[in-house]
């Protein structure tokens, strides 16, 4: 073990900085089993990358490819925010607006599988911006984009429980009418949604890869489980009206993979595709299928989707059943938000950019996992679904600013590899490159990701009070303040990029 250890040594000293954490602060029983370290490549990429091998590698294709697709979960959201959808645009606004949706994700999620794929980490993008930027601001814009990470997915972890809760929630209002749907009880449902996903990701840890397996199938097989009723049962709009008619009522872990980088970009993709394909399926059932709009947005339930099942079924069980598919899917992406999440906590406090970054970054021997920070993650799903009995208003802010944190990371980090082919450095080896595409496909990338980032920031309804504000710019700027204030006063002195510690000539 000690010689495991003393080759990271060798390595920093060579490039003339201080030994990382890892080679200082493993504990020789952190370090995972040789079985589990992976391919020669990986070795060969943790060396590069000045880190030790402290998680299982013990995810393959097909189970880091359900993960990426639960994560992305697109049909699932697609009848959750429906509601949303045929306010805004009706069944012609949601079929023009998921294509462009989809087009844009493509430029997005290819840049990304490059960049997976030349750097294969659990810190992503924030690693990605502290190799790619100016050298001059790569410490200072690193660090910010770990920051929004770090907030992006712990928001996103009470998100998803919060979508779940209270479709559970809708479908107790269509049973009984009488019910009235407290805060309270919604907050409850989240934090169960939340531990559940917890207690997966700890004890049911060695567990995943056969998990990701299951959940790749109720993903797809689940889907059909309920449009195939849809298309059977339902009255049917014509191509027109259900393509073209626009209506507007509102006044939107790599470390634990073998063969990382190869692995990683193609689960990306593939995952990416999968969505595609499943949404697109999604989408043309329902565009064909609603038919009275006004009946579905004025739902005791606050769920259109509900209201579509009950109204095709004729059946509360038939209804619970097909809803019930969601929520589970729904419940299990969570668990997949809970692993990255806490992965992404454990990655930059390696580099010591959080407070406690000694204790979030220990790993449990034997166990093999960042359980330090997956108990961080419980603690903040606990504290922000709390929330909600305060305000739902403050909720939903948390909510936006998920969005607009996660797709800031991604603006800084393509950004960055623009910076990069524009200073005409040479790009790191990469078993996926995008070759003479890649400017314009990471340019055209960032055309949509802007514009996207704005309108995270925009009321979802109008007229604008108090109520219907949208305070997710308040909080993403309060906490790129207060990261800025603590970076410039402590963090400074402490951080280490990863850029600094990792060495391309080995």
């Amino acid at each position: 073990m000690s010689e495991k250890l003393e080759s990271i040594f060798h390595t920093n000293d060579k490039l003339g900085n201080q030994p990382e954490w890892d080679a200082v602060e493993v504990q020789s029983d952190e370090v995972v089993e040789d079985k589990y370290q992976g391919t020669s490549a990986d070795r060969h990429d943790m060396r590069m990358l000045g880190r030790i091998q402290v998680l299982r590698r013990n995810f393959n294709f097909v189970p880091i490819l359900g993960f990426s697709a639960v994560l992305i979960c697109t049909w699932e959201l697609l009848f959750a925010n429906l509601l949303f959808a045929l306010s805004d645009g009706g069944t012609g606004g949601l079929f023009w607006g998921f294509t462009i949706a989809c087009v844009a994700c493509a430029f997005i999620y290819l840049s990304m599988a490059e960049m997976a794929s030349m750097t294969p980490t659990a810190g992503g993008q924030y690693h990605w911006v502290s190799e790619f930027s100016p050298r001059w601001c790569q410490k200072y814009l690193s660090y910010i984009s770990g920051w929004l990470l770090a907030i992006g997915w712990q928001g996103a972890i009470v998100g998803l429980s919060f979508v779940a809760g209270t479709i559970v929630q809708g479908l107790v209002t269509l049973s009984n009418p009488n019910y009235v749907p407290q805060q309270w009880h919604g907050t409850l449902l989240v934090i169960a949604a939340v531990v559940i996903a917890i207690a997966i990701n700890i004890f049911l840890s060695k567990k995943l890869p056969i998990a990701e397996w299951f959940i790749l199938v109720l993903h797809v097989v689940g889907l059909f489980a309920i449009i195939i009723p849809l298309l059977a049962m339902a009255p049917k709009n014509s191509a027109r009206v259900a393509l073209l008619d626009i209506t507007n009522n509102a006044g939107w872990s790599t470390e634990e993979v073998h063969n990382a980088s190869e692995t990683v970009p193609k689960a990306i993709l593939w995952g990416a595709g999968l969505n595609g394909i499943l949404g697109y399926l999604c989408i043309f059932t329902l565009c064909f299928t609603i038919t009275d709009i006004p009946r579905l947005l004025e739902s005791p339930t606050g769920f259109p989707f509900i209201q579509l099942f009950s109204d095709v079924t004729k059946s509360n069980a038939g209804t619970a059943v097909m809803a019930a598919i969601v929520i589970v899917t729904l419940v299990m992406a969570v668990v997949s938000e809970v692993a990255t999440a806490s992965r992404q906590i454990w990655a930059f406090s390696r580099d010591d950019g959080l407070p406690f970054s000694k204790y979030l970054r220990r790993v449990k021997p034997g166990w093999n996992i960042p359980l330090n920070a997956l108990w961080v993650s419980l603690g903040f799903g606990i504290i922000i679904a709390l929330i909600n009995l305060g305000s739902s208003v403050a909720l939903n802010a948390i909510v936006s600013l998920t969005i607009s944190a996660l797709i800031s990371s991604y603006i800084l980090s393509i950004g960055c590899l623009i910076s990069k082919r524009l200073r005409g450095e040479p790009m790191p080896a990469s078993k996926f490159s995008l070759g003479k595409w890649g400017m314009a496909i990471n340019v055209t990338a960032m055309l949509f990701l802007i514009p996207f980032f704005i309108f995270c920031f925009f009321p979802i309804a109008t007229p604008v009070d108090p109520t219907t504000m949208n305070w997710a710019v308040a909080m993403f700027g309060g906490i790129t303040i207060f990261a800025t204030i603590y970076y410039v006063t402590y963090a400074k002195n402490i951080y280490r990029p990863p850029v600094m510690i990792q060495n391309r000539d080995i």
